[in-house]
């Protein structure tokens, strides 16, 4: 054997194998299947496409080069699917999750601080994630009872005081129902029989949509995944309600009116289109040529989420480290280019919340016009 080959060649192998990517997992848990499969897969786009960008671009962290892996796990927004997809991430050494269901969530949250401890990113707007005080979570929306006091205030003058109810009965749609009722019984109004139905299995709304029609409400509280929410505007319309919509902050008007015509939505108020705020048309060209949809919030907020946890690692000088991770989360996102922010990005808050500009908005004539909110919690 020729020796003088030998070892030059391994040299050169071991070169190689020195200058090769460091490959770090990123963790998902959501529904990939089942009545929320296409909520579940806008999230999983926004992050497909911030790690595609991010690895064509490239990180580096102390040093060393990394490239980016989504691992993806179907939990078919099951909480207890939820908690054993982790439990695996995690065994595989994944120190970074996300997760886009507060029944998942709220499940996994005490596991963040067991062996291995992991960061959980949380897309939900359920603010008993917030007030867990969880030091390992880092969620992305705005909090839902931001929206009680201008939907209610915004309805009740347009259309009356009286609510109707046809939410999804999900923990996290009985949680904005609490709330919600609260609050419309504080401005004056009534409320009548809670019409309820599972959004992710229920194929024909028209029961529940009659027996909330009914008790002739002004106003209908209605939402969930966007397609069935759609499904629940249109039984509405053509049983011949004239009244206004209160839209739970999961559906999104950008998908419904894909479903349903535009001027079923008219006197409906909820949360503004992506594209409809300034400063996204990069975001939203690129998105739709790589994925062939409309993007939402789904995937704009979760494609930030990682962007800003890639800055951190940087920051933080780890990959592995999921509390030197979570302390640089603030930093990072005020680093971050204005070309990955999509919203106004103010920073991250001490208890693990993106502190970025949302915008509530009402369908009048076909056309989207954007509510001045009244109250703010972060």
């Amino acid at each position: 054997m020729n020796k003088r080959l030998l070892f030059p060649a391994l040299f050169a192998a071991l070169a190689g194998s020195a200058l090769a990517d460091k490959v770090v997992s990123i963790g998902y848990s959501g529904p990939l299947s089942g009545g929320a499969a296409f909520y579940g897969k806008d999230v999983q786009s926004g992050l497909e496409m911030a790690i595609k960008e991010l690895n064509q671009t490239g990180v580096t962290v102390k040093g060393e080069k990394v490239t980016f892996k989504l691992v993806s796990l179907d939990d078919r927004y099951l909480p207890n699917e939820t908690a054993t997809n982790v439990r695996r991430l995690t065994s595989q050494g994944v120190s970074i999750v996300f997760v886009p269901h507060s029944g998942g969530i709220l499940t996994v949250q005490p596991l963040t601080a067991r062996d291995p401890e992991f960061l959980l990113v949380a897309y939900s707007s359920e603010p008993k994630i917030l007030e867990a005080k969880n030091p390992m979570t880092f969620m992305l929306p705005p909090r839902f009872d931001n929206y009680f006091q201008p939907f209610t205030a915004t309805q009740m003058k347009a259309f009356g005081k009286k609510l109707g109810l046809i939410p999804t009965t999900s923990a996290y749609g009985k949680q904005w129902t609490e709330g919600l009722v609260e609050e419309w019984k504080k401005q004056g109004g009534t409320v009548g029989a809670n019409n309820g139905v599972d959004y992710n299995t229920t194929v024909d709304y028209s029961s529940a949509v009659s027996k909330a029609l009914a008790e002739k409400p002004d106003v209908l509280f209605i939402g969930g995944p966007s397609q069935p929410t759609a499904l629940v505007v249109k039984a509405a319309r053509e049983q011949g309600f004239k009244g206004g919509f209160i839209v739970m902050d999961q559906a999104k008007f950008e998908q419904m009116d894909t479903i349903v015509p535009r001027s079923y939505l008219d006197g409906s108020v909820g949360i503004l289109p992506t594209i409809e705020y300034a400063g996204t048309q990069v975001f939203k060209a690129q998105y739709q040529r790589q994925f062939k949809k409309i993007p939402t919030s789904e995937a704009a907020l979760n494609y930030m989420g990682m962007n800003i946890i890639a800055k951190a690692m940087e920051l933080a000088g780890t990959t592995e480290d999921p509390k030197a991770i979570r302390a640089k989360l603030d930093a990072a996102a005020k680093a971050l280019p204005l070309g990955k922010t999509v919203y106004k990005l103010a920073g991250v808050t001490a208890g693990g919340h993106v502190d970025a500009e949302f915008v509530i908005a009402s369908v009048k004539n076909g056309k989207y016009t954007k509510l001045r909110l009244t109250k703010v919690f972060k």
